[in-house]
């Protein structure tokens, strides 16, 4: 019993181990090892792909490419980008429309494009386009050419032609360009002919970038600001039929920037009826017209004259009596005495003090100026029309220098007077004009013409003729306005016509710290009651401007103030000497 007891005790205390015990253990092992490398692989992959994508997106952004689009985004993107004004205003869309064309291919196995006869067609067709013509259109159908009866139309104008049952009839959809505003900044925006891109103006500049399709996503924004352009254009043809003016431009310049906050010429065009066939007035006069300025001219010769230091002394008295030079006698409108200063001169319009100032300066001086002014060159502008300056050719004579000092012998366009202007009242820096909207960081530094003093006493005289000379008319309570008139005869065959004037303006606003250059010109006014029976610029452009900056100073940011001025009272002392 004992002894087989102790075995039996022995079996029972000892554990048994299952056979394989030992190697499932090592197994396991094994296999959470085989776990930790497919986590490491699938970790490093994800890695992988990270970093992959991170280089893509760095090599884009290097290269400057875009992300591709597909069909239907590239399906959803207007045919043309669009244009607006400073301040987001649509100038100029591309919508989806409606067009009904006469396609006798259609109806080739009957041998007649229609079903029924060109009448009967052209009788419905007046019914549901009251504005054809009923014969002409039956003639047009008769004659089976293809091609479009009317470039828009309406949907349900579109249903009831389709209601009309004729194959041959088609309503092809397709991409219009539409201008909202009308006629509103016609000569800045041009237009567009279908097939053939923009013609004239922005949509001509911009042709490349308004129809490329990456460039279709942003509208384009211009410099004009539709509230002063509609201002400036309501003015001008108000002046323009107020004296029965061949037409007139007109242009409003940021004197720091260079960027063209309106500009208009009259008479305009429809841009949203202008075709293939062009448009009548499609001619810029702001940008393309060259004109003889006459004395608007005056204090650019005096800020010359100033800068050089031939003029030091406004007090200085000036022989103010008739200027023969060669075969030419150079005479004042009407007599203002034996001698003048420059204020007087300017106050009063004084060719004779004028054009012994620029004898005084020189030739040279005075042809280096202007070139400075870019008044050698066409206008600084993006548009494709722009006149060339009618300038003097070789060294100038002695008598060109002294007219082209009071503003004759010299043609140049409203928009070279413009940048001129600016650059004078603006601490002396001329720049060049823009139509785009230009970031505040990204405006030209230009190049100085005039000494900063220079420019701080011109915007004194011009004031002050404002206040007491030939502008007068021009001056808007709490914008103290500042400028000077020009009247001059047009040229022509055999000499002047002295019943043809361009009467012009050329303002800064406000003279204390100038932010716009206003300048309008009338092409050939009449003298009308409206005009006290005058043509002078006194008369016909200067009012023009009076009534305008009140009207767009404050949209442009300048409110009237009429407790500030500019400080002119040693001026004002040498006007009142001697009169």
């Amino acid at each position: 019993m004992n002894t087989l007891a102790a075995p039996l005790a022995a079996r029972v205390a000892t554990p048994v181990i299952p056979a394989g015990r030992l190697p499932s253990m090592g197994l396991r092992a094994q296999l959470l090892w085989t776990a930790r490398v497919r986590v490491l692989w699938l970790l490093g992959g994800f890695a992988l792909i990270a970093l992959i994508a991170l280089l893509r997106i760095a090599s884009l952004g290097l290269a400057g490419q875009a992300p591709q689009r597909t069909s239907l985004e590239d399906a959803l993107l207007p045919s043309r980008g669009e244009i607006t004004d400073r301040n987001g205003a649509p100038l100029a869309r591309a919508f989806p429309a409606y067009a009904l064309r006469l396609n006798p291919e259609a109806m080739k196995d009957s041998g007649s494009p229609l079903v029924r006869s060109p009448a009967e067609i052209a009788r419905e067709l007046k019914a549901i386009f009251p504005d054809i013509d009923e014969a002409r259109m039956a003639r047009r159908l008769a004659s089976g050419r293809a091609g479009y009866l009317r470039r828009r139309i309406l949907p349900e104008e579109a249903n009831r032609v389709f209601g009309l049952g004729e194959i041959a009839l088609e309503i092809p959809r397709e991409t219009d360009r539409y201008y909202p505003q009308g006629t509103l900044a016609a000569h800045v925006l041009g237009y567009v002919v279908e097939d053939e891109g923009g013609k004239i103006g922005m949509e001509e500049v911009l042709q490349k970038h308004l129809s490329h399709p990456d460039s279709r996503m942003e509208p384009v924004a211009l410099s004009i600001d539709v509230r002063a352009q509609g201002a400036l254009e309501d003015e001008l043809r108000r002046g323009m039929l107020a004296t029965n003016a061949l037409g007139a431009a007109g242009i409003v310049l940021d004197v720091d920037t260079g960027e063209v906050m309106a500009m208009a010429s009259l008479p305009e065009f429809d841009p949203n009826t202008a075709g293939a066939a062009g448009a009548t007035n499609v001619f810029n006069r702001a940008t393309n017209g060259v004109y003889e300025l006459g004395s608007t001219f005056k204090p650019l010769t005096v800020a010359a004259a100033i800068d050089a230091g031939v003029v030091r002394d406004l007090g200085r008295q000036w022989n103010a009596a008739p200027v023969p030079v060669g075969s030419r006698t150079i005479k004042d409108s009407h007599a203002m005495g034996a001698s003048m200063n420059v204020p007087q001169a300017l106050v009063h319009s004084s060719n004779t003090v004028t054009a012994r100032v620029a004898d005084e300066l020189g030739p040279e001086r005075l042809r280096r100026a202007m070139m400075d002014l870019g008044m050698d060159r066409r206008p600084f502008i993006e548009l494709p029309g722009k006149g060339r300056p009618l300038w003097p050719k070789g060294n100038w004579s002695r008598v060109t220098n002294m007219t082209v000092g009071f503003g004759h012998g010299l043609s140049v366009t409203p928009l070279h007077l413009a940048t001129a202007y600016a650059a004078m009242v603006n601490g002396g820096i001329w720049r060049p004009s823009t139509l785009m909207k230009l970031d505040p960081t990204k405006v030209p530094r230009g190049r100085r013409v005039f000494k900063e003093s220079t420019s701080s006493r011109m915007r004194q005289l011009l004031r002050m003729i404002s206040l007491y000379g030939t502008g007068r008319n021009a001056d808007a309570p709490g914008y103290r306005v500042g400028g000077k008139t020009g009247s001059a005869e047009k040229a022509g065959v055999g000499g002047y016509n002295k019943t043809k004037l361009v009467s012009s303006f050329a303002a800064a606003f406000p003279m204390d710290a100038p932010r716009y250059v206003v300048v309008v010109v009338v092409d050939e006014p009449k003298g009308t009651i409206a005009s006290s029976f005058q043509r002078t610029a006194a008369f016909t452009s200067a009012p023009i401007v009076g009534r305008l900056v009140p009207r767009i100073g404050p949209m442009l940011g300048v409110q009237p103030d009429e407790n500030r001025d500019v400080d002119i009272s040693d001026l004002r002392y040498l006007v009142d000497k001697g009169e």
